[in-house]
């Protein structure tokens, strides 16, 4: 079976130069896990995921330091800096060479890269343009069938 037969063609999308709070909301009105960065002519740019969103708020050790606070103070930091960033534009944040596959690509390709790199959805990509993603459950639903 290939990437084309169980692929979603509605893939979660989001242009560039959105802000984060918009990717976040759009995020989490549609459930997905991540976005697909597209340009104004469809072309994947990267990928924004909802875990990207959360590293970059997590305060590091040294800042709280350098800040004389302590661990206890560090969901202030973690609440502040997302206030913080929430007007700023996505693509200091989107992963600009993700992994993607091609509609032709087999499913078992699709479901080794999954595993290996620790991803939950993939982008499919066809002449530059964002035609669908895969999913894990995607690739679960078509073996278990």
């Amino acid at each position: 079976m290939i990437v084309r037969d169980i692929m979603n063609i509605n893939a979660t999308r989001v242009r560039a130069g959105t802000t984060i709070r918009a990717a976040v909301d759009i995020l989490s009105s549609s459930n997905a896990s991540d976005l697909a960065v597209v340009g104004e002519d469809g072309r994947l740019l990267g990928v924004l995921s909802e875990g990207d969103l959360v590293r970059a708020v997590l305060p590091k050790m040294s800042e709280l330091i350098d800040r004389g606070l302590s661990m206890q103070d560090s969901y202030d930091v973690f609440e502040e800096k997302g206030h913080d960033m929430a007007d700023e534009r996505i693509e200091t944040l989107v992963i600009s060479n993700p992994i993607v596959l091609s509609p032709k690509d087999n499913m078992q390709k699709a479901a080794a890269l999954m595993a290996s790199h620790n991803i939950r959805r993939l982008p499919v990509v066809e002449n530059g343009k964002l035609v669908g993603t895969v999913s894990r459950a995607d690739i679960c639903r078509a073996i278990f069938r």
